[in-house]
């Protein structure tokens, strides 16, 4: 599943941050990363998921 979740949060960072985290700061903080870049966005998103599996 955690391949699954970082190959979304590849495509589109806030659905992989979701899918590991649901609505809370993380995936706020990553849709404000992803509309400021979209590099930073996946970054993030990669590190929320790493974190948590």
């Amino acid at each position: 599943m955690s391949i699954l979740r970082i190959i979304f949060a590849i495509i589109l960072p806030p659905l992989g941050v979701f899918l590991t985290v649901g609505i809370k700061l993380h995936f706020w903080i990553n849709i404000l990363l992803t509309i400021l870049g979209f590099i930073p966005g996946i970054i993030h998103a990669v590190w929320i998921i790493a974190k948590n599996d």
